[in-house]
C-alpha cells in the first residue's frame, strides 16, 4: 500500500504501538479523546528529553520495502521529512491541513484528466538552505513509480507526469483519477531532496540515517541496537524545538519500558498495550506519570485469512470460523482493564469510519448452530475426536504471529479453545517478525495470522489489502499487499472506486458496499482497534498528545522537560 498507508505492527518485542499505563484508574475515562495537552506553562528551553522506543527500525529509506516499522516512521520520518499536507488531530476527529511547504491550497482540476497544481512557499528549505523545490516533487514520484524495491506504489503509479519547469510550482497529472491524492507527497514516505539523490544511490544514502531535514529536526547518531538521537534544525520553517535533544533508547520489551519509566530512565513511552500494561494501568500502578488511551485509532488488528489457502480457501469454512469466536469476550479479557472491551465490526479502523461500514461483520457472534450447518453443508463431518474432516482431511489450520508477544500469544490461546470447542483445530506456529512480514506473508506461506495494519494516512487501505490485482504475483513483480490473496470479483470494482471515485459520496458508498462483500464472505476476521496508550513524565510540558497517524512525536518541538 503505497505511501505506506499502512505499516505492519510488530509485536511486543517490536511492535507499533501503544504502551500501557497511568497514574490513576481514571485513564480510562479518557478513551476515546486521543489527545492530552499537559498544563498552560512556558515551555523551558534545553535539555534533553529520553524516550522509550520499542522498535528498531531495518532502515530509514522511507520508500524501500525494508521501511515498513511503524517507530521508524514515528521517530525519525515524521520529525525530519517535508510533507504538502499533515493529518491534523482535535482529540475525535482527523483531517488534511495543508502544510507551511505550501502556499495556499493546491488547485485540483477533473477534467479532462486529474491534474493538481501545488504553490510552494519559497522561505520552505532543506537544512543547507536550498528550497524545496517543485524538482522534489518530481523526483520522489519517479523513485517511487519506477524504482526497484519500492514498499508500496499506490496512487503515485497513477501520476502520469510531474511538471517541475517552474521550481515553485509542481504541476502533478494523473493517468487516472485518483481520490487520495492529498496523501501523495507526504503520508508515510515524505517529500525526497533531488538537489542531494538525484543520480546517487538513495538506498545507500539513506539505508542508516540521513543528515538532510526538512523539518523541526536532524538525524544527529542512530546507534544501532541502542538509540536514536535527534537535534533542532536551525533552518525549519515553524516552531522550532525548544529542547536541545530528544534520544529515543531502544526498549524492546514492555516491562522494561515501565521500568526505564519508574526508574526516570526515561521520560516517555508509547507501548503496546501488553497484558501487564494494561493490569498496571487498570491498577494505577504508577505515580508522577500523566497516560492517555485511545481506542479511535488508525490501527485494525484481525485474524488475517488466506483465501487461497485449504481449508480456507472455502467460504463455508471462513464463515464457520467467525462463528466459532466470540470475539467481545477476547476483547474484553485483552483490553477491558482501559475500558476497551467490544471487537471491531470492520476491515478498516475508526479513523476512516466514512469509508466503510463500521458494523459490517457485528452478524458474526458465537453461534455452534451456524457452525454445524456451514459446515455439514460444505461436506465436513466430525470424527470421533470432534474435529470436522473432509475427503480424509481434518479441519486443521495453523495460525502465525509475532513471537514473544505475550497479549498476542494469549489471543492466540483463547482463540484455539473457542474453535476446539466448534471442531476446528489450531496450531500455533510463531515466527520471528522479520521472518514473518518480510517474507511469509507476502509469499502467503500461512493460513491464518494474528497481526495490526496501521494507517499513516487518513485515505481507506481496502483496494490495497483485498483488490485481486494487488495479490503478489510474478506479473506485479510479487509487491502487491493482499496477503490473503483474497479475491471476490463482485466487489473489485468497488474497492478500486474507493481508490479512484472523485465524487464523494460515490466513494463513501463503495467503501461501505465493499466492506459488506468482504463481510459475507470473511474475507478476514476483525478482532480489536488495539487502542494507542500514551505516557508522560508531568515534566514533560507543551503540546503532549497522540495524533492516530502521525504518532505523538509528530509534536516534540513544542515540548521542553522541566528541572
Amino acid at each position: 500500500m503505497v505511501h505506506k498507508r499502512w505499516r505492519w505492527m510488530l509485536a511486543a518485542l517490536l511492535g507499533f504501538s501503544l504502551v500501557a499505563a497511568a497514574c490513576s484508574k481514571d485513564t480510562s475515562s479518557d478513551k476515546g479523546s486521543g489527545s492530552a495537552t499537559t498544563e498552560k506553562v512556558d515551555v523551558p528551553k534545553g535539555g534533553t528529553l529520553t524516550i522509550g522506543a520499542e522498535q528498531e527500525p531495518d532502515c530509514t529509506d522511507w520508500i524501500a520495502s525494508c521501511a515498513g516499522s511503524s517507530w521508524g516512521y514515528w521517530m525519525m520520518n515524521v520529525t525530519t521529512m517535508p510533507r504538502a499536507y499533515e493529518n491534523t488531530w482535535d482529540g475525535s476527529t482527523a483531517d488534511y491541513k495543508a502544510t507551511a511547504l505550501l502556499d495556499g491550497e493546491p488547485k485540483l482540476e477533473t477534467s479532462p484528466k486529474q491534474v493538481v497544481t501545488y504553490k510552494l512557499n519559497p522561505k520552505f528549505t532543506w537544512n543547507d538552505g536550498t528550497p524545496v523545490t517543485s524538482a522534489d516533487f518530481k523526483y520522489t514520484w519517479d523513485q517511487i513509480a519506477n524504482g526497484e524495491d519500492i514498499y508500496d506504489t499506490t496512487g503515485y503509479s497513477q501520476i502520469e507526469s510531474v511538471d517541475a519547469s517552474s521550481p515553485e510550482t509542481a504541476v502533478v497529472t494523473y493517468k487516472t483519477p485518483y481520490a487520495g491524492w492529498k496523501a501523495l507527497f507526504g503520508g508515510g514516505y515524505g517529500i525526497l531532496p533531488s538537489h542531494l539523490l538525484e543520480g546517487k544511490d538513495r538506498a545507500a544514502i539513506m539505508k542508516d540515517g540521513y543528515t538532510f531535514s526538512a523539518g523541526p529536526w536532524i538525524i544527529d547518531k542512530w546507534e544501532k541496537g541502542v538509540s536514536v538521537t535527534l537535534v533542532p534544525n536551525p533552518k525549519f520553517d515553524g516552531t522550532k524545538p525548544s529542547l536541545d535533544k530528544v534520544v529515543f533508547k531502544f526498549l524492546t520489551d514492555t516491562a522494561a519500558g515501565f521500568q526505564a519509566i519508574k526508574a526516570n530512565e526515561v521520560a516517555m513511552l508509547y507501548p503496546q498495550p501488553q497484558l501487564d500494561a494494561v493490569e498496571q494501568i487498570s491498577a494505577g500502578t504508577l505515580t508522577d506519570i500523566n497516560s492517555k488511551v485511545n481506542d479511535k485509532t488508525g490501527n485494525i488488528e484481525a485474524l488475517w485469512m488466506n483465501n487461497a489457502k485449504p481449508p480456507l480457501d472455502s467460504v463455508a469454512v471462513r464463515q464457520a470460523i467467525a462463528y466459532s469466536l466470540d470475539r467481545n469476550a477476547i476483547v474484553k479479557k485483552l483490553f477491558g482493564g482501559i475500558g476497551v472491551d467490544q471487537a471491531a465490526q470492520a476491515l478498516e479502523p475508526a479513523l476512516v469510519a466514512q469509508y466503510t461500514d463500521m458494523e459490517a461483520f457485528k452478524g458474526y457472534t458465537k453461534n455452534l448452530d451456524k457452525v454445524k450447518s456451514l459446515m455439514e453443508g460444505d461436506g465436513w463431518k466430525k470424527g470421533a475426536d470432534g474435529i470436522w474432516a473432509k475427503g480424509g482431511q481434518k479441519a486443521t489450520v495453523e495460525i502465525k504471529s509475532t513471537s514473544g508477544n505475550a497479549r498476542r500469544e494469549l489471543t492466540e490461546q483463547i482463540v484455539q479453545q473457542q474453535m476446539k470447542e466448534a471442531g476446528f483445530e489450531l496450531t500455533i506456529a510463531n515466527q520471528k517478525a522479520g521472518d514473518l512480514f518480510g517474507q511469509q506473508l507476502p509469499a502467503g506461506e500461512f493460513q491464518l495470522a494474528l497481526y495490526a495494519q496501521v494507517l499513516t494516512t487518513l485515505e481507506p487501505g481496502v483496494c490495497t489489502l483485498f483488490c485481486s490485482k494487488n495479490i503478489p504475483t510474478d506479473a506485479n513483480g510479487n509487491v502487491g499487499q493482499n496477503w490473503t490473496r483474497t479475491d471476490i470479483p463482485a466487489i473489485d470494482s468497488d474497492l478500486e472506486q474507493v481508490d479512484t471515485q472523485l465524487d464523494q459520496a460515490k466513494r463513501e458508498a463503495a467503501g461501505k458496499t465493499s466492506m459488506q462483500g468482504l463481510a459475507k464472505e470473511v474475507a478476514s476476521l476483525p478482532l480489536d482497534p488495539l487502542p494507542n496508550i500514551l505516557l508522560w513524565s508531568k515534566k514533560v510540558v507543551g503540546n503532549v498528545q497522540d495524533n492516530p497517524v502521525m504518532g505523538p512525536f509528530y509534536y516534540a518541538n513544542t515540548w521542553g522537560v522541566k528541572q
